[in-house]
């Protein structure tokens, strides 16, 4: 049997697979959000025990937010909801 061998970076910040509307820019997108859950998750735990001061864990947490955001508005995530690949629009379920 072969043992996969885990990584530094696999181990602290690790991917779960991603179902959604196949695009590179989701793709891209939805990286990143694991990506700020998993630091907003050590933030949080850092501030919980002690060794970040409250103040510190939300400037930190701000400043992952707006990064957050940009790369929302760079990528163009939700700006068209109802249009395809094509740029042609779909009609809305209802």
């Amino acid at each position: 049997m072969e043992k996969k061998t885990v990584t530094k970076d696999d181990f602290l910040y690790p991917r779960g697979r991603y179902y959604g509307h196949v695009k590179p820019e989701n793709l891209v997108f939805n990286a990143n959000l694991q990506e700020f859950a998993q630091r907003i998750s050590y933030i949080c735990n850092l501030e919980t025990g002690g060794k970040l001061p409250p103040e510190e864990a939300y400037k930190q947490i701000k400043e992952l937010w707006k990064q957050l955001k940009r790369t929302k508005k760079q990528l163009k995530i939700g700006e068209s909801p109802f249009q395809d690949d094509q740029g042609n629009q779909d009609e809305p379920e209802g």
